[in-house]
């Protein structure tokens, strides 16, 4: 016996088309490649994007295909992502910071047949194209009067493309269980593996993702996602600022904190999400040039820890960090750090003391930690062990049947070690290659790093294990210093003394120019590892 409801298949183009039905005028604003600050609405963006999906059946592309974009958060981004798997594509979206060598490889690994870039990119595809072996159509993201001169590949222009189809064009009718999205991991070990979402998971993650307490999106929202649609479907922004009727600004090829700021106090934002790194280089630019962020009163931040300094910092500024946690695999939603009623009443360094932790699971995420032999660990904020989740939005195998290892019965393996309190709070200790096991005991590197980046001049902290003879490993400390800062060695320890156990010390502190970041902002700890793995304690 069945319910007696409607079956209404849960497809992404409904997001948009609600959207263009509900909330037509409402903006999205876009800083282009060409230059111009470019201004539309989720109607036209609706009619363009089904003009995609009209130029794509144009070009022979059925139900399935994978359709690959290389190109920066702008309307047209969104029009392709919309188009794609309205038409019934896959909509591969490729991170242009990865490695040549890995974007050659997901390129063809996903047989990609058709490729959306961005005039910044035009020399890096031309290098690449005699590599990309199953790519029939380079599809460039621009007008006619931009189109290059010469160029070794055949280029088709976006907007030529798009004038000889109907903004009436229907969507394709699929089973919700069909592919909408690909994006490939970091793949900062072995070759990146592809996640391959459903239309039904990035529709439930969306609606999640406007709960109240995850991001509280609604039509009055004026939201900037300054991670970028290639790094986990930015965060679902795009179809979450459908889902809501949001205004949707974008911040095109440009991450420098100026530009960022101007953006912010222009459009009236009020909710912005990007990585640590992002609000690192903000908060500098805003001790220097003294100005606050206008109307913006919520960032999320994930891709790594949240330092409890910078949580404090933009308190000041009347902006509230909500830490996320997430990966590729989850869409990436899967914790949100949103305040309850038995925190709010705690005083403000216990509220921090909450705050930093990675946030609670949302509706659709289940989590349990397990120790080495899959034995499930309490919820007291002490045990920590493994990190596995499972949900409607969680991957249950790589594309093409890649790292089958990372799966146990039904529970996703998120590499990450963890601790769950008793208010359903978990916390990030680590990554399980990146934990720091000394004597027997074990140091979170994270909470190390987060504790040093509150050191006078400190813009930066990374800590990774360096061998000892005695103990096995031993932390070692890289600091980078803010532009004109005096930071040394000892005034870092004096900082730290007290603020963490004795036994979790530095062995040693290097003060260095900069520290290395995969292609998602993350520090680079293999590579560091790599650099320092001769490296000689003092206290060796």
């Amino acid at each position: 016996m069945h319910g007696t409801m409607q079956d209404w298949p849960l497809l992404v183009w409904k997001l948009i088309d609600h959207a263009a039905i509900y909330h037509p005028n409402r903006e999205i604003v876009s800083l282009s490649c060409e230059g111009p600050k470019h201004r539309t609405n989720w109607a036209e963006v609706r009619g363009r994007a089904r003009q995609v999906a009209g130029a794509l059946r144009s070009l022979g592309m059925q139900p399935g295909d994978r359709i690959a974009t290389l190109a920066w958060n702008t309307w047209r981004h969104v029009e392709s992502w919309y188009g794609i798997s309205g038409m019934g594509g896959v909509a591969h979206t490729i991170n242009p910071r990865l490695f040549e060598e890995q974007i050659i490889y997901i390129a063809n690994h996903a047989e990609d047949r058709v490729l959306f870039f961005d005039l910044t990119f035009v020399k890096l595809v031309e290098k690449l194209a005699p590599s990309l072996s199953t790519i029939e159509h380079y599809v460039l993201l621009t007008d006619r009067a931009h189109m290059p001169e010469d160029s070794s590949l055949n280029l088709l222009c976006y907007e030529d493309l798009l004038a000889a189809q109907s903004v009436d064009t229907p969507w394709t009718e699929l089973p919700e269980t069909a592919p909408a999205g690909l994006c490939y991991t970091s793949g900062t070990t072995g070759n990146p593996k592809g996640v391959q979402y459903s239309h039904r998971s990035n529709v439930l993650h969306a609606m999640s993702a406007c709960a109240t307490d995850t991001f509280g999106m609604s039509a009055k929202t004026v939201v900037l996602p300054i991670a970028p649609m290639y790094h986990a479907n930015a965060w679902s922004i795009p179809y979450t600022a459908a889902c809501a009727g949001a205004k949707l600004v974008m911040n095109g090829p440009n991450f420098d904190p100026p530009t960022l700021h101007r953006l912010i106090i222009d459009e009236e934002v009020d909710l912005a999400l990007a990585v640590p790194t992002i609000w690192l280089g903000m908060m500098q630019h805003l001790d220097k040039s003294g100005e606050t962020l206008g109307k913006l009163n919520r960032t999320a931040i994930g891709g790594s820890a949240v330092p409890r300094a910078m949580i404090e910092r933009y308190d000041t500024l009347g902006v509230k960090v909500l830490q996320l946690w997430g990966m590729t695999e989850t869409s990436p939603l899967g914790t949100v750090g949103a305040a309850i009623p038995e925190t709010e009443t705690l005083a403000y360094q216990e509220q921090l003391d909450i705050r930093v932790k990675q946030g609670r699971g949302i509706f659709g995420v289940e989590m349990k930690i397990v120790d080495d032999d899959g034995k499930e660990l309490p919820r007291d904020g002490k045990a920590f062990g493994r990190l596995l989740v499972k949900g409607p939005w969680v991957v249950s195998s790589y594309f093409k049947g890649d790292g089958g290892s990372a799966f146990e019965d039904g529970w996703f393996d998120t590499g990450d070690v963890a601790t769950l309190d008793s208010l359903g709070y978990m916390q990030i200790v680590d990554r399980a290659k990146d934990v720091i096991k000394s004597g027997g005991e074990w140091v979170s590197s994270i909470d190390l790093e987060n504790v040093a980046v509150g050191a006078p001049g400190v813009a930066e902290a990374c800590v990774i294990g360096v061998h000892h003879p005695k103990w096995d490993e031993r932390p070692l400390l890289l600091v980078v210093p803010k532009d004109g800062a005096d930071v040394t060695k000892d005034s870092v320890l004096a900082y730290l003394d007290g603020k963490i156990a004795k036994w979790w010390t530095p062995d040693d502190v290097l003060v260095v120019p900069g520290l290395p970041h995969t292609a998602t902002g993350k520090l680079l700890k293999v590579a560091l590892r790599e650099q320092y793995k001769d490296y000689k304690l003092p206290t060796a």
